[in-house]
């Protein structure tokens, strides 16, 4: 255990396994109070028992962060149970990856709605109390995806291009109220993001690619995301991209 976010309040979407479940644990493990959100109760139990054996009182929120209302509500929630909301850690998102001609537009909109539209909507509802604070981070998972455009990711990476530029667009609104922006771009990640692919040739040839290398795990996100936001208050760690040693693109 190290105290270095202290009394921090942290609030982490998708939390139900991958990234935001390795996230969450590590922030306790540092001494934040967190507020957890996902759309699986049953896993969120499960990791509130963890959290809780490592000393932390964890706030519980199942939702579906594709809904914009929703996205809103976790953010007072954890305002109104912790008194405040210091870091807002936006991970919750899902990959459908097929050819253009083929997509199912639905899925596409879908994702558009949790990977940027819900981002965006968790942090405006976020922004109100840390400027008031003059103090806040947060932290928007992007991906390798949002720096390479690839074929039959197109839509996945215009989600997470747009992470990118929204994320230094908001740096630059709010530098000046002391909120700080940090924006994570990890390549392959050996989590269970693959398993929301329905074009069956394109997972399985990703599936492939990833298989023939040493794969970045949760928690080596996690530390980075620990990392970020337990720097002194005047050091902004704005951009984080992240490859497995063996990814070339």
């Amino acid at each position: 255990m190290s105290n270095r976010l202290n009394g921090r309040v942290a609030l982490v979407t998708g939390a139900s396994s991958g990234i935001g479940e390795a996230t969450a644990l590590e922030l306790a493990r540092q001494g934040a109070r967190l507020a957890v959100t996902a759309r699986r109760r049953d896993r969120l139990d499960a990791l509130a028992a963890q959290l809780k054996a490592l000393g932390a009182e964890p706030l519980v929120l199942t939702a579906d962060l594709a809904d914009e209302a929703e996205a809103q509500r976790i953010v007072h929630e954890t305002e109104r149970h912790f008194g405040r909301l210091d870091i807002l850690v936006n991970n919750a998102g899902v990959m459908y990856l097929e050819p253009v001609g083929e997509a199912d537009l639905g899925r596409w909109r879908h994702m558009l709605e949790l990977n940027v539209l819900g981002l965006i909507a968790s942090t405006q509802a976020a922004l109100a109390g840390m400027r008031a604070r003059r103090d806040g981070h947060i932290v928007n998972i992007s991906s390798t995806a949002g720096r390479v455009a690839n074929p039959n990711a197109a839509a996945y990476s215009a989600t997470k291009f747009g992470v990118v530029a929204f994320s230094e667009a908001l740096r630059r609104e709010v530098y000046k109220d002391n909120i700080r922006v940090s924006v994570i771009e990890p390549g392959v990640v050996e989590t269970e993001l693959r398993d929301h692919i329905g074009h069956a040739a394109t997972k399985d040839a990703l599936n492939a690619w990833a298989d023939s290398m040493r794969q970045l795990q949760s928690q080596d996100v996690a530390e980075t995301i620990a990392f970020c936001v337990s720097r002194p208050s005047h050091v902004n760690i704005n951009e984080v991209l992240m490859r497995p040693t063996d990814q070339e693109r």
